[in-house]
């Protein structure tokens, strides 16, 4: 009984010692310190984003070397051709155009699971900078979506998507 009166006298000290030092206001403070809204502005002079809000530069490629839809064209025809090959076969096909990366990911890869049998289309391709393309190539069943890269002027594909839709 008596430890429970020491304890009830020391929570009852804890809260008057904290009443009397509180400034009397029971409200809460609020969870978001207030501050004014940032400006927006619409001149584009006083845009400092890192966004570059402006069309991206267009690729470019060293004298001589074959531009980077011509490169997609060529590895998404060597891509689809898959019938009657062996995958050693299919995968030195692609590797002309491939970066050293793709070719260790390709490495193994059956060709039998590519899921198109020939291209459709010519590639579309939207620049992401000077040196990364994505390119789409339209496909009979669907689209490959290919990222092309030229750090040195010479444009090899990096990346693949497929999209059956």
């Amino acid at each position: 009984m008596g430890v429970a009166i020491v304890i009830v006298a020391i929570v009852a000290a804890v809260v008057g010692i904290g009443r009397i030092f509180s400034d009397g206001n029971d409200a809460r403070p609020p969870l978001v310190a207030s501050s004014p809204e940032p400006a927006i502005s619409i001149d584009p002079k006083d845009d400092d984003s890192v966004i570059d809000s402006g069309p991206p530069p267009s690729p470019s490629t060293v004298p001589g070397r074959a531009q980077p839809e011509e490169v997609a064209y060529a590895f998404a025809s060597a891509w689809c051709n898959h019938t009657k090959v062996t995958p050693k076969a299919w995968r030195d096909r692609l590797l002309p155009n491939a970066t050293k990366n793709l070719a260790d990911e390709l490495d193994g890869v059956d060709p039998a699971g590519v899921p198109a049998e020939r291209v459709t289309g010519r590639p579309s391709l939207v620049p992401v900078s000077a040196t990364v393309v994505n390119a789409v190539v339209t496909m009979d069943s669907g689209k490959l979506n290919l990222r092309l890269v030229a750090p040195d002027g010479h444009w090899l594909v990096d990346g693949i998507d497929w999209d059956g839709s």
